[in-house]
């Protein structure tokens, strides 16, 4: 198991490579790692996430409230959201919030991402829903993506960006890489006729193996 240290050390690096890939621009986006059930480590608001050091990387509880923040830091305030996704999901120890171009750019014209176009995109994220419209920073966005919660990997949200989750944070920031991927993919096929998409038996048998996958979780070690 990890040390806090060295989460802390993987929420910089994942930060720079969401900053460096261009999912974020500015301030934007927000990560956190959930470390058991009363503290989570998150990043801070009004802080690029390409920029990040050790001292800015904030501790809540369950509820939201500070643990531990160094002056001037404080949590993001889109720490609601991912606070619904931990209480919604147990299995699910860490939240990558961005706004990557292409899957956004589904997001502001409130379009979903369901077409089956590669055997990878149904097996890591299978069906992307489009969560609601919900003011940032209260609870209505958390209300939104509820309902999506159960039995999806990640959501596009509208007007807004994109919200992968995952057992720890490597596999949420390969979802919102693979995210990004297939709405990059989906965009271009449309631009050159519309994608071929994988026939109903191709993509139920991809369905039975990403849940066979899924079932394996139960065999990782419990983080408490």
């Amino acid at each position: 198991m990890k040390s806090e240290a060295e989460i802390i050390e993987e929420i910089i690096d994942i930060g720079k490579r969401i900053y460096d890939r261009g999912m974020v621009a500015a301030n934007d986006g927000n990560i956190s790692v959930r470390l058991n059930s009363h503290e989570i480590l998150c990043t801070p608001t009004g802080v690029s996430k390409g920029f990040m050091t050790r001292e800015m990387i904030c501790k809540i509880n369950e509820k939201g409230e500070v643990i531990e923040a160094k002056e001037p830091f404080r949590p993001s305030s889109e720490m609601k959201m991912h606070l619904r996704v931990y209480e919604k999901r147990p299995d699910i120890f860490a939240v990558v919030h961005a706004h990557p171009p292409y899957a956004t750019s589904f997001a502001v014209q409130g379009m979903a991402l369901t077409e089956p176009i590669t055997a990878e995109a149904v097996i890591s994220l299978g069906s992307v829903p489009l969560a609601a419209y919900g003011t940032p920073s209260t609870g209505e966005i958390p209300d939104a993506i509820e309902e999506h919660l159960y039995d999806h990997e990640a959501m596009l949200l509208e007007h807004h960006g994109a919200l992968t989750y995952g057992f720890d944070l490597t596999e949420a920031y390969y979802r919102m890489e693979s995210l990004e991927f297939y709405a990059d993919l989906l965009f271009k096929t449309r631009l050159m006729g519309g994608p071929r998409v994988l026939d109903k038996e191709k993509v139920e048998r991809l369905l039975r193996m990403k849940k066979a996958q899924k079932e394996n979780i139960k065999d990782r070690p419990d983080k408490g």
